[in-house]
Formats: C-alpha cells, structure tokens, sequence
C-alpha cells in the first residue's frame, strides 16, 4: 500500500503540493488526476525519491520513503513522463541497465528481460539502438525498465501520451495484469475514459491540494453526475475556467 500524509513541496515562492494525503492500496488501480500544474507528477516523484518533501511523511509497502529510500525502491517500478531512455542503448540494454542498478542478479535479470520481451511485443526491435524509436516503443521500453525488478508497486506519469490506439490498449491490459497479480498501480491521467476503462479509485489535486478521493462511483455521487469529466472539472474547481 502506498499512504500519503501531509506531504507539502515548495520550489520557492510555487507551492507545488499543500498538506497532500491519500493512499492508494493492493489489488488496486488509482488514479491521480487533476489540471496541469496540479502537483500530480510532483507529488509522483516525492514517491519515487527523486524528491524530498518540505514536510509530511509517505510510506510504500510500510517503508518511509525518506528514511529508507533503498528499501522502497526495491518495491516500486517507475515510468516517469519523460520516458527518458538512453538513445544510445539498445532497447534490451537499457532494460539490462536498470536491473543491474536494482542488484539483480544475473541469472534472474536475463530470465525478467526475456519474459518482458515477449509480454510487451519488444522482440521485433530489443536489439535495435532505442535512437527513432516510435512513441510506441519507447513507452515499452520505459515500462520494461519499471517492471524489471517485478515490483509490487507501480507508479506511472501519463502513461498513454502519445500512444496510438493499440498501444493504448495493450498498455490498458498490462495494467490490470498488474492489478490482478496483486499489485498497487498508481497512475496520473487526463484521460477520462482512460480513468473509467482501468481505475478503482480516484485521487484528485488541484492547486496543489487533494480535493477528493474515494472510488468512481464516489466521485459521481459527490460531484451529482453521472459524466465521469463533468465529475472531474465540477470537484477540481475548473467550471469557472470553462
């Protein structure tokens, strides 16, 4: 289970995220929604440990992310936004590359890569150099990269950008793979049918502060809707803007 409490980041005078709490539990896909500049993927990478917060806690599988930053990165798998794979690599190296910083050992990191191969359709390109690689095949290989060491806990920043239809929907089925195997999926969205095809529950932020969280059908009855997007932008305080 991932548990958010009071987590607040500044970068300045920008209030990035404000006494921000959730949490998102096993056997579940949330999502984290809410307008650009919301603090979704800042809040995503206070997770992650690429950042620290100001204040307030977050633990992952029961470790705190700022106090064992090592245990919590042996549990989660991350894709962040920018797929931000090594163009010089080859597709099946990059994969290799972050087993190898995960301490796995050899054996079980070439028996990981050859099962991702074949379950994310990389064959065809897991020897090519990922330089013009399609939109596609980086968000495979970036999602490759994040399951390699078979995490429990998975966090995805906008996952689908960019993807064409079907891969879209092999991403879709990849995630609730993930569910049903017991995983924790996390994931940013603007995609409201995205959100209503995959999720169980749903976080939204907006000016840097949750402003509901609860499951779809919560959300519907709270926002008085039945239209997932009007939901959206009536409890993230966007009619104004519309």
């Amino acid at each position: 289970m991932i548990s958010v409490r009071g987590i607040n980041k500044h970068f300045g005078e920008v209030r990035a995220v404000s006494d921000v709490s959730f949490e998102a539990r096993d056997n579940r896909v949330t999502a984290l929604l809410g307008p650009n500049g919301a603090g979704k993927s800042t809040t995503l990478r206070v997770l992650s440990g690429v950042l620290r917060p100001d204040s307030g806690t977050a633990t992952i599988n029961g470790f705190n992310v700022v106090e064992s930053p090592l245990e919590v990165r042996r549990s989660i798998g991350v894709m962040p936004h920018d797929s931000g794979i090594y163009t010089r690599l080859t597709a099946r190296e990059n994969i290799r590359y972050f087993g190898e910083l995960q301490g796995m050992t050899r054996s079980r990191l070439d028996e990981r890569i050859e099962s991702l191969l074949d379950h994310l359709d990389m064959r065809s390109f897991a020897d090519r150099r990922t330089e013009g690689f399609s939109q596609g095949q980086k968000v495979k290989v970036a999602l490759a990269r994040a399951l390699i060491n078979d995490p429990k806990h998975v966090l995805l920043d906008e996952p689908t950008n960019g993807l064409d239809v079907m891969a879209t929907r092999s991403l879709r089925e990849i995630i609730l793979g993930l569910k049903a195997a017991g995983c924790c999926v996390l994931f940013s969205s603007h995609i409201m049918q995205e959100v209503a095809n995959l999720c169980d529950d749903v976080v939204i932020i907006a000016g840097g502060s949750v402003q509901f969280e609860g499951s779809l059908e919560g959300l519907r009855e709270k926002a008085q809707t039945a239209d997932l997007e009007d939901a959206f932008i009536a409890l993230a305080g966007l009619e104004q803007t519309t």
